[in-house]
């Protein structure tokens, strides 16, 4: 009888969660109770992971066995330790996620995608161009990012992470995204949004 009762308790608890889940997103407006916010990094840390599960890469590009999926971030690292929290134990198509950190592009060529914080837009400019054309997602929250080459750019709204996704970069790099990821994003392509 107590297994019954704590089975029910759980299922409750779960549906519980779901209906407070489902109010949220569809009734925006409504006055809910304070909770701390998620820090903006770390939804950041948990779409680049995230973004390993919508993307596929080119079967050229296919990793060897055992090889690591890295995820790099180039230049000063915004997420703390967020990122690796993210991926711990995670594996995309059997291999394991991994982070690594670069000082320079040349570091940074087998990524699978590659986070570019870099301050000035002459070194954005430089990095794309050296990576234009290879199989690697670039992702950043710099200003005009997605209409500079780069492929997916964070932005905030009302609080919330958003992100812009340059079709034509993407296409470029022979990178296909999940129409499920697309649905969620600002889409660019060359006429603009």
């Amino acid at each position: 009888m107590q297994t019954l009762i704590r089975s029910l308790n759980h299922q409750i608890d779960n549906t519980v969660k779901y209906i407070l889940l489902l109010l949220i997103f569809v009734c925006p407006g409504t006055s809910w109770p304070q909770v701390n916010p998620v820090p903006s990094s770390e939804v950041k840390a948990v779409f680049l992971f995230n973004f390993a599960n919508f993307v596929d890469w080119p079967s050229t590009s296919l990793l060897s066995p055992g090889e690591p999926f890295i995820i790099g971030v180039l230049g000063e690292n915004p997420f703390g330790s967020y990122l690796e929290k993210s991926v711990l134990n995670e594996k995309k198509d059997g291999h394991p996620l991994v982070i690594k950190y670069f000082s320079n592009i040349e570091e940074a060529k087998n990524c699978r995608i590659l986070f570019i914080n870099l301050q000035s837009p002459e070194q954005l400019h430089h990095t794309l161009m050296a990576i234009k054309g290879l199989n690697i997602l670039t992702v950043s929250d710099a200003p005009e990012f997605a209409k500079s080459g780069g492929m997916i750019r964070f932005f905030i709204v009302n609080n919330k992470v958003r992100f812009q996704v340059n079709m034509e970069a993407v296409k470029d790099a022979n990178l296909v995204i999940s129409s499920k990821m697309l649905r969620l994003a600002e889409v660019l392509n060359s006429e603009g949004p």
